[in-house]
């Protein structure tokens, strides 16, 4: 009984204020990278926790690099639908602020009206900017981050609204100024740090030991960061771990298989036997029950 009364208090509860409680210490709670409503209901049905709206996602399924091609209205347009479909916490990837300090605050607040839980920032150049798991990253000036913080944290109409920072120093300058960046965006206003791009799994545990706000850890695949399980990041301090583009590769993975027999082979039928069913697809969609209302509840 009390495990349903707190999933009726957390329901209650504002999408940044959920976040916020899963974001404890040590909890290394997954959050889950979705691209649809769809996925972001299949993620809530298998129990995780937590959503994501990756930029480079969302570039991705627009047949798109992850260069700057986005704009926030791509992404708050994904967090609607994920949280129309899904009850779950979103976390949303702002890149640089998507413009100028004006138009990041409008950012923050298109993406806060989607439904997401919260946003991150990161402190690359706007002009430029480019995955974090890629070389040529150029850093903007830890001021010229706070700046963005700052204003980030004044547009957001809820305060329970997260504003996590995410500091891509590590590679081009080093975990020390990583660090010292992540503490002063801290002091700027930041809710969380998102370091992106660690090497060692133990840069992670320095980070958490040395920052008053809950770390994030990237798990994302194929890239610079070794791949740890969130029993490991537990241990090692890290509040959230995240797979932003896992579903995705998957799912194009799948895609790309299905596409190539049809060319080479004219069937799908080698693929079926890894394809959801029809009967899973309507349980999951409730399509019977909806169906029923349709026909005035028969």
């Amino acid at each position: 009984m009390g495990v349903v009364i707190l999933l009726i208090i957390d329901l209650a509860m504002q999408p940044g204020a959920r976040l916020r409680k899963l974001a404890e210490p040590g909890a290394a709670a997954a959050v889950a990278g979705v691209v649809s409503g769809y996925a972001a209901m299949l993620a809530a049905q298998a129990g995780l926790p937590a959503v994501y709206v990756s930029g480079g996602a969302t570039a991705a399924a627009k047949g798109l690099p992850d260069l700057g091609a986005i704009t926030a209205a791509d992404i708050a347009a994904v967090v609607a639908e994920a949280a129309a479909a899904a009850p779950l916490p979103i976390l949303a990837d702002a890149d640089t602020g998507f413009g100028n300090v004006l138009a990041l605050r409008r950012t923050v607040r298109t993406i806060e009206a989607a439904g997401a839980a919260g946003l991150h920032l990161e402190d690359q150049e706007t002009e430029g900017r480019r995955c974090g798991h890629r070389p040529g990253k150029r850093l903007c000036p830890p001021e010229q981050m706070a700046d963005r913080l700052r204003a980030a944290c004044d547009a957001r109409r809820d305060d329970a609204f997260v504003i996590m920072a995410r500091t891509d120093a590590i590679g081009p300058e080093g975990l020390e100024a990583a660090l010292e960046r992540a503490a002063a965006y801290a002091d700027a206003g930041a809710d969380m740090v998102f370091l992106e791009g660690a090497t060692d799994p133990e840069q992670y545990r320095a980070a958490c030991k040395a920052l008053p706000v809950p770390v994030l850890a990237n798990m994302t695949e194929f890239g610079v960061t070794p791949l740890q399980t969130c029993a490991q990041l537990a241990d090692l301090g890290v509040a959230l771990a995240l797979y932003p583009l896992s579903a995705f590769r998957m799912m194009m993975r799948a895609a790309a298989e299905l596409y190539r027999q049809l060319a080479e082979e004219g069937s799908q039928q080698g693929c079926i036997e890894a394809m959801q069913t029809r009967a899973e697809l309507y349980a999951n969609l409730d399509y019977e029950e909806q169906e029923r209302k349709l026909d005035g509840g028969k």
